[in-house]
């Protein structure tokens, strides 16, 4: 794998710097997040700004320059990643590990007294630039928000914005109307005391606007600003996707006034400094800081957040039917993996090339939803990986493979993954994975009381693994978009991710419509990696009893697709773990088989047969 040299990208970052002609000053240091002007996880390819610096391609990082030194800071996901792609110019920062610095700590030990600290307003979230400001601050540094980018100063061929045309989704399909959600967003408002309600996050817009796009690879989501008020809506879009079809959605139940992408600050400035405005923290620090601070009504989450997470009953028939449909590719995919690995032949790459032709057969099929992590052996300790032409490594009956992917439906997002060996695994690989699976059964099955929130639920699944003396350096579960992201806000079930993905989560109690992953792990470094995933639907439980009148729920699997039973050491398993076990491959056979059936994949349909029978 050929490792980017960024020695004369540093140096031209570092002459912007001290030129000062990005910033009011000239500046010791630069932090260059990995985010756009939404804030988004995953960027369209003009937002890579991270990437093109500092040569590390994972989805999370923040780079950070000084005049002597470069150093990127992630979390326990992609440490191998990083190191595999940084070169020797930068250090590496792990996020989570007792000895890394936070970016301020290092900051204020490694710069001069009352130097400045830049980076551009819109990347960086207000939460985030008030804890940086008010850190620095004891060194006597100063944050100060640049002019322009300094990044796009010297990237020359910065790929353009992109301006794709959006899908237009009916009312049968949302479940919920354009104008339903307006008139619910200004209720909201109203018990919130707020004139105006400003969105920035790309699938909130997408969402209340029952619109969707492909500006950034593999979400669905387009470039737009959303302002609700209390007798206007503004959108702030390029004109050019709004055809007339497009207009008339827009008009159909709301009237929605169109104005250029690039007008937004401009127009909340005029229009909504001096009122009270409802923002999240999240939103970009350039956003909050044009608003007077008395008229700053902030939340951690924006109400949209929360609606679009409970899934409404034709959102939950669609993420059903989308998984069953995924179920039938996956399928095909594992029964052609155990024909074809055995032969030889099989990469990385071309394993996720036929995961991506099998599921491009479905109906609805739009496009996968993140990257497919097809890994083998070593690959497979890499958490996020993703196989390349220059370093495709062979798929084997020697080794573990690990495929972690999903798609794109009309009705549907979805994401699963399954770790299979095709040969004979060793026994402390089926201790491994057994422990994963243990914990998995665990998150399937517990009952919770209302008011639980995801990381109380997360011990669960790492308890059989830590009894081993072993864990995993990522979350357990996150949020599932309907046709929108495949990670979704706010709820999820973290301790390993990034601090404001922990912040917003922990505020989130679990909630029946919500659907959220079960994804626990074990990683082997340079040997091997095991997750095993499925989406569960957040459901109400019946109880024998009903403590001081408290509600209790339950998750409900949603993705059926079988779990390989060469990789279980069925000692290990419990009664009721094998019982769970039996119960969710005779689920699969039923729901799976029947579309296998109606589909006509006999041959998929009798690998299936045998891979659900009894333990």
């Amino acid at each position: 794998m050929k490792v980017k040299d960024t020695t004369q990208i540093l140096q031209n970052i570092r002459r912007v710097m001290i030129s000062g002609e990005s910033s009011s000053a000239p500046l010791e240091a630069i932090i260059i997040p990995s985010s756009d002007a939404h804030q988004s996880e995953y960027l369209a390819p003009c937002d890579l700004r991270r990437n093109f610096v500092s040569g590390f391609t994972g989805s999370a990082g923040t780079a950070v320059i000084t005049q002597e030194k470069a150093a990127l800071w992630t979390d326990g996901r992609y440490f191998l990643q990083a190191e595999r792609e940084l070169d020797n110019s930068w250090m590496l920062m792990r996020i989570g590990v007792k000895e890394t610095p936070s970016i301020e700590d290092w900051l204020n030990s490694t710069l001069p007294p009352k130097s400045n600290v830049g980076v551009n307003p819109l990347l960086y979230a207000n939460r985030s630039w008030n804890a940086m400001k008010k850190k620095l601050q004891v060194k006597g540094h100063s944050l100060l928000a640049t002019k322009s980018d300094v990044v796009d100063a010297i990237w020359k061929d910065k790929p353009v914005k992109p301006c794709n045309a959006l899908i237009l989704l009916d009312d049968e399909t949302t479940g919920m109307s354009m104008g339903e959600k307006i008139a619910s967003l200004r209720d909201k408002m109203l018990q919130n005391s707020t004139k105006w309600l400003i969105l920035t996050a790309l699938d909130d817009i997408a969402w209340v606007l029952n619109m969707r796009g492909s500006d950034v690879e593999f979400n669905p989501v387009f470039f737009a600003y959303l302002i609700i008020g209390e007798s206007s809506v503004e959108v702030f879009i390029n004109k050019n996707l709004v055809t007339e079809k497009v207009s008339t959605h827009l008009n159909s139940q709301v009237k929605i006034n169109v104005h250029d992408y690039d007008s937004a600050l401009e127009f909340i400035q005029q229009h909504c400094a001096t009122a009270d405005v409802w923002l999240t923290s999240g939103s970009s620090y350039a956003i909050v800081s044009s608003i007077n601070e008395n008229h700053r009504v902030m939340a951690a989450n924006s109400p949209v957040a929360l609606m679009k997470a409970i899934k409404n009953m034709r959102e939950i028939k669609g993420m059903k039917a989308a998984n069953v449909r995924d179920a039938v590719a996956l399928c095909q995919y594992l029964h052609w993996l155990e024909t074809e690995v055995v032969k030889g032949g099989v990469t990385e790459c071309s394993a996720a090339k036929k995961s991506l032709h099998f599921r491009q057969q479905q109906d609805k099929f739009v496009s996968l939803s993140f990257g497919t992590i097809s890994s083998s052996g070593s690959t497979g300790s890499i958490i996020h990986y993703t196989p390349s032409e220059d370093a495709d490594r062979p798929v084997t009956a020697s080794e573990i493979y690990l495929c972690d992917s999903g798609a794109q439906y009309l009705d549907g997002t979805t994401d699963t993954t399954r770790t299979v060996h095709f040969g004979n695994p060793s026994e402390y690989e089926k201790e491994c994975f057994t422990r994963v699976l243990k914990g998995h059964i665990a998150l399937a099955l517990i009952v919770f009381p209302a008011g639980t929130k995801g990381y109380m639920l997360d011990t669960l699944a790492r308890m059989h693994l830590w009894k081993a003396g072993l864990d995993y350096m990522h979350g357990t579960g996150h949020g599932v978009g309907t046709f929108l992201n495949v990670h979704e806000g706010p709820v999820g079930i973290y301790i390993g991710n990034s601090s404001r993905v922990v912040q917003v989560a922990s505020e989130t109690e679990l909630a029946p419509g919500m659907i959220i992953t079960d994804e626990p792990g074990y990683y082997e470094n340079g040997k091997f990696g095991i997750r095993i995933e499925n989406a569960l639907l957040c459901t109400n439980a019946q109880t024998a009893y009903n403590f001081a009148g408290k509600k209790f729920f339950k998750f409900e699997p949603i993705a059926y697709v079988p779990i390989q039973k060469k990789m279980i050491k069925e000692e290990l398993l419990s009664g009721d773990e094998i019982q769970w076990l039996n119960d969710y491959h005779a689920r699969c056979l039923e729901i799976v088989g029947r579309e296998l059936k109606s589909q006509g994949h006999t041959e998929t349909l009798k690998w299936l047969e045998q891979q659900t029978t009894p333990v």
